[in-house]
């Protein structure tokens, strides 16, 4: 065919082109079978995770069926009921009524809302002192300290959570019951002061790792977006770098509250363990981890007084549960509304 033919057909040509290309099809490609000792870690793995789950719904059944005896059994309800434990009661020589925590007496009285304050108040005191320290140390180390300044702070911190907590509640009960008293003047030697501030050493690993691994994730950019902008380095940190790590620092404080609410030895040992309503954080407290620590070892297995701290435990126990989950609900509102402001 010569030149002129050939481009007189130009049509005939993409045809034949066209179909010579789509009649051509990619190899498919074929993945090789994964080992078999492959497949058993990944069914170990998920054997690992529903087990972990699954023992943690057999602890709540467990607590939940020793404490249900206090809604059906006549004989404990005789003793005691929800309704007493919950409101004040008029008791035989007292004036008015009042919720009190005294299960060993010649008429029982088992009222909650002293422990339940007790447990707010040192855990109050306890975040009060370990979030501002936990956020403030993991800002200075990611941001501010020297390479080598890191190097050495921040393992020492860290270092609070391999303490263990009869050490921090001895430390407590010695050293800082004492000082707390002739420094601030306290009445009572052990408080809730003192065990907050003992229970802050053990939360504020917690908070801090947490928050200076979000400190990290921040990209960079942000930073040098914002000095590029204008902006001073406390105003970067206040309008960039905090909100950015929010969530970071929302789920260590989150996991931070669900320590302080359970933790048993210093505030078993620093405490004072009085059970008493008062608004005052000067005064003895008593908490619920601590009355379950103490008194369970003392009571007889089925009566009312080994049924309500089983019902302790329950209260504890969903209270915890609760605070994670608003922790982990608030943490994915924090991370949805960042992602749809950037």
């Amino acid at each position: 065919m010569d030149r002129e033919t050939a481009l007189a057909m130009p049509g005939e040509r993409r045809k034949h082109t066209t179909s010579r290309f789509a009649t051509t099809r990619p190899p498919r490609l074929e993945l090789a079978p994964a080992p078999r000792w492959h497949r058993l870690i990944e069914w170990a793995l998920r054997l690992l995770a529903a087990s972990a789950v699954l023992a943690i719904a057999l602890i709540l059944i467990f607590i939940a069926k020793e404490a249900a005896p206090l809604l059906y059994s006549g004989a404990i309800r005789h003793e005691v009921t929800l309704a007493k434990m919950w409101f004040s009661q008029l008791w035989p020589g007292y004036d008015e009524a009042a919720s009190i925590w005294q299960p060993v007496s010649e008429i029982p009285k088992f009222g909650l809302w002293p422990l339940i304050v007790g447990t707010v108040k040192v855990t109050i005191v306890s975040m009060a002192v370990a979030v501002p320290l936990g956020v403030g140390s993991a800002l200075y180390v990611s941001q501010y300290a020297r390479p080598r300044t890191r190097e050495i702070v921040k393992p020492l911190i860290e270092l609070l959570a391999g303490i263990p907590s009869v050490v921090l509640g001895f430390f407590a009960l010695i050293v800082m019951a004492s000082w707390f008293q002739n420094v601030l003047g306290l009445e009572s030697r052990l408080n809730a002061i003192v065990s907050g501030v003992a229970l802050s050493f053990a939360v504020i690993p917690v908070i801090f790792t947490l928050s200076e691994e979000a400190f990290r994730a921040v990209p960079r950019s942000y930073v040098e977006a914002s000095t590029a902008l204008g902006a001073a380095r406390w105003q970067t940190v206040l309008r960039v770098l905090l909100p950015a790590a929010s969530p970071g620092i929302a789920a260590g404080v989150a996991l931070g509250l669900g320590r302080a609410i359970g933790e048993t030895m210093i505030v078993l040992m620093a405490s004072g363990n009085a059970a008493i309503v008062s608004g005052n954080f000067a005064d003895s407290v008593r908490t619920i981890s601590a009355t379950i620590a103490a008194e369970l070892s003392e009571v007889v297995f089925g009566e009312a007084h080994y049924t309500v701290l089983f019902f302790l435990g329950t209260l504890l126990f969903l209270a915890t549960f609760f605070i994670n989950t608003v922790g982990d609900w608030t943490i994915r509102r924090m991370k949805a509304k960042l992602g749809g402001a950037s």
